[in-house]
């Protein structure tokens, strides 16, 4: 069986808990963390604008490193937790199509709720989340970070509408017999 748990800030731990749980000890697991360089650019980018263009110092490459060192020791602290062999993982782009990409071939997946998480619902999922949930090539086990709110934060059904009237199909008519 081969297990790939995506590891994101604040949920991470959840995720590796339940692969520890459910994948069995012969299974492969691939610890997988996903940087988006858009953050970088989008500081460096910034920076042009406040500053100017032909400025010393662009913060985009001080927030690349700062994302690596985090990222190597989100990777270190999750195979710690884990506590049996796995493959870190490291893919750089848009966080859902890599997620995606990393899961071909893979039997499971586990990810973890990141969004509000007091109250059950769709939006417990970002649209990162929502679109990996949604375009998975396996299985998914999607777990809550916390303990899951009670049953009844569920939201309330929208207002009942009935439903349009049908038109009724026109009869059928019968073959003619044959000759």
């Amino acid at each position: 069986m081969k297990v790939v748990v995506w590891l994101a800030e604040g949920t991470w731990q959840a995720c590796v808990d339940a692969a520890a749980e459910v994948a069995p000890p012969s299974a492969s697991i691939t610890l997988l963390h996903v940087t988006d360089p858009a953050l970088a650019a989008d500081v460096s980018d910034a920076f042009a604008g406040l500053v100017g263009r032909g400025s010393r110092g662009d913060p985009g490459a001080a927030v690349d490193a700062a994302a690596a060192r985090a990222e190597e020791a989100l990777l270190r602290a999750a195979a710690a937790r884990l506590d049996r062999p796995a493959t870190p993982v490291r893919r750089h782009g848009r966080l859902e199509r890599e997620v995606v990409a990393a899961a071909e071939g893979a039997d499971l997946l586990v990810v973890a709720r990141d969004g509000p998480v007091t109250r059950l619902g769709p939006r417990s999922l970002n649209p990162p989340t929502r679109f990996v949930v949604d375009h998975a090539p396996c299985a998914v086990l999607l777990v809550w970070p916390t303990a899951p709110p009670p049953v009844d934060t569920i939201p309330p059904p929208p207002p009942h509408k009935a439903a349009p009237p049908h038109k009724a199909a026109p009869p059928h008519k019968a073959a003619p017999p044959p000759p």
